[in-house]
């Protein structure tokens, strides 16, 4: 249930822009092994030194939520004595140790490079983690011999790799597990403590195609050893986990490797076991995609709660935690797991407008945290909340879901942001979602704090979930492969059209805006209408034959998201029609859609003549929209607000 509202007759407070600086978003949950507390990661953004700040919080049935140290990735020990956490020294991620008897907490690692998420061994004497290795010179000059040089976030690889290591827990001891010219995925433990799963790509063309295995190695010798692979190539895997004692977060330890993968590389990512037998797929009864959570992407790694199995999937734009209960016997499983003893739906634990973005189990008990149309975020145990975070006293305005039906017959869900007591038209801005396999819910969103801005101001925020989006089953999700903005435009261009038609929008005061996919379609809707007054392009891809050469991403996102004609996909092909007034706001440091996209539409535009305004933020990734400087956040917020203000009238002229 979500927090309550003010009390009859209180009046709040709308949503400022400096409450940036008082939102605090919990993450990453993890359920003593007792089944007693709860910690977490909870991050606020620090005017006075630009950063985002990340905490380690405990929450206790009964109690107020307590800060416990500096830090982020929170991990308890088998015996619930220790918790593992990572906190910065020197600008480089190492894990520590907290005692939770008294005590300040213990670095363990000095990883030159920094050290990643830490993995407790089933018998609680080791911690493994993954890691970037390597030499690391920034003046030598950089080769690259494939496609594979840089990522969005980390910049120029430099012939760094990820690989795994393991650290004594009371020594302090380090081996590196594995080594070679592949990346090493996160690390999950073998029940008895001897090997380590984790998912690579080792195909000598792997920049080139979207292929992914799981692997074990052998994690108690003294030197790296040999991967042994343990899935063929009929399923893309994107993660591996051994559920139970040997994660921490399951009740019982069984020897069940779960893994998390696609049968093609645009599609719903689905759940298999694996056995002696191989993969076997979990059967839910589903038609939705999977949701192991990433930035952007809410979701949860799977976990068993006694012999029911629980994961989160996407539902209408909606992430929600699912318990599938089945029979996990002794030995490896041969047969699907089925959707219930009688084969009917699996129960659904979470419901309504929730969006879940982290959940642990243990001691027969569930965790989770959940954001909602009044939080950006709460902790959930066993469905009873025990924290309120997110601004209690700030009266937000909630999206409203509404479906709209394309020209062709589709319907398409969107959700509306108004303040419902304002009558006639006004002014309308259309956002769009990023992806495009991503989608708008109607949780409260901390990053587009405009939205509430705006309807403060009198706009209606339209919030359509066009083909390709997520929660809406697969054919849907994959309905714009090869045809982007060919097979999407419409569904946006109804959506308004029925507001226009029910006196909520303007015809005359319309504006489009978006990040990412959504930066795409606000330059491509921008080619095919002169409808919109106002365009802002957020991070934005303006011509797909260039973006395949330069996006760390690009030759993957040419072959399978966009396969067909890039021109005739590619808004600056069309940019001689362009007359909206357009606000561009890029990272400088975007590497998936590198800031040459913004580059070219500032140029057509200006030289055009067309009203435009170029903003680049410095050392800014693709996803600085999430967990950039703080400053630059604000700034996006502010600029676009402004933007609307100065080229769509407030009101009727």
């Amino acid at each position: 249930m979500p927090w309550p509202g003010p009390a009859y007759g209180s009046v709040m407070p709308r949503l400022v822009l400096d409450d940036l600086y008082r939102i605090a978003v919990p993450s990453d949950p993890r359920l003593r092994p007792d089944g007693g507390a709860v910690a977490y990661t909870l991050t606020t953004a620090d005017r006075d030194s630009d950063e985002n700040r990340a905490e380690i919080w405990l929450a206790v049935p009964g109690a107020e939520p307590r800060r416990l140290a500096v830090g982020s990735m929170p991990r308890w020990s088998p015996d619930g004595r220790l918790l593992a956490f990572l906190r910065p020294v020197d600008g480089c991620a190492q894990i520590h140790l907290l005692p939770m008897e008294g005590g300040e907490p213990r670095r363990l690692t000095s990883a030159p490079l920094g050290a990643g998420v830490p993995v407790w061994s089933p018998d609680g004497t080791r911690i493994a983690y993954g890691g970037p290795h390597g030499e690391l010179d920034l003046n030598a000059p950089v080769v690259a011999d494939t496609l594979e040089y840089k990522a969005d976030g980390t910049g120029l690889l430099r012939g760094l790799t990820a690989h795994l290591f393991v650290a004594d827990v009371a020594t302090g001891e380090t081996v590196q597990v594995t080594e070679g010219g592949f990346h090493a995925g996160e690390p999950s433990w073998s029940p008895d403590g001897r090997r380590l799963a984790f998912v690579a790509s080792m195909a000598p063309d792997r920049d080139l195609v979207v292929e992914s295995a799981v692997y074990a190695v052998d994690a108690t010798g003294p030197t790296p050893g040999q991967p042994e692979r343990l899935t063929g190539p009929d399923v893309i895997c994107t993660g591996a986990w051994w559920l139970g004692d040997g994660d921490g977060d399951g009740d019982g330890g069984r020897d069940r490797l779960m893994v998390a993968g696609l049968r093609e590389a645009i599609g719903h990512t689905r759940l298999y076991t694996l056995g002696p037998g191989g993969l076997a797929e979990v059967v839910t009864g589903l038609d939705r995609n999977v949701m192991i959570g990433a930035p952007g992407y809410p979701g949860a790694v799977p976990a068993m709660l006694g012999d029911d199995l629980l994961f989160c999937a996407r539902d209408q734009g909606r992430t929600h935690l699912y318990r599938l209960p089945a029979d996990w016997p002794t030995g490896g499983p041969t047969d699907k797991l089925t959707a219930g003893p009688t084969g009917g739906p699996v129960e659904k634990i979470v419901d309504g407008d929730f969006t879940v973005s982290g959940m642990s189990a243990a001691a027969g008990r569930v965790a989770w945290i959940a954001s909602s149309p009044v939080s950006a975020g709460d902790v959930y145990l066993d469905g009873e909340p025990l924290t309120q975070h997110t601004l209690p006293d700030v009266d937000l305005f909630t999206p409203r879901p509404r479906t709209f039906t394309a020209p062709d017959g589709t319907t398409i869900e969107g959700f509306v942001l108004r303040d419902e007591t304002r009558t006639g038209p006004g002014p309308l801005l259309l956002d769009v979602h990023g992806g495009p396999h991503n989608a708008w819910s109607p949780a409260f969103d901390g990053a587009h704090l405009y939205h509430q801005r705006l309807a403060a101001g009198g706009w209606t925020v339209l919030l359509v979930n066009p083909r390709a989006s997520d929660g809406y089953g697969e054919d849907f999700y994959t309905a714009t492969v090869g045809a982007w903005g060919l097979a999407d435009e419409q569904d946006f261009l109804a959506a308004v059209d029925d507001l226009i038609t029910d006196n909520v929008a303007d015809p005359d005061r319309l504006a489009v805006a978006g990040y990412s996919y959504g930066g795409y379609m606000a330059c491509w809707l921008s080619t095919r209408t002169d409808r919109f007054k106002a365009a802002i392009p957020g991070g934005c891809v303006s011509d797909l034959a260039s973006m395949a050469g330069t996006s760390d991403l690009g030759s993957l996102i040419k072959a399978y998201e966009c396969r067909g004609d890039l021109q005739a996909q590619s808004p600056i092909s069309q940019v001689a029609r362009v007359t909206t007034p357009t606000l561009l706001l890029h990272g400088d440091a975007d590497d998936r859609c590198p800031v040459g996209q913004a580059e070219q539409w500032f140029a057509a535009l200006r030289e055009q003549g067309v009203p435009v305004r170029l903003v680049r933020y410095p050392d800014a990734s693709h996803l600085f929209l999430l967990n950039g400087r703080p400053s630059h956040r604000y700034d996006f917020n502010e600029r676009i607000i402004t933007w609307l203000e100065q080229w769509v009238a407030a009101s009727p002229s």
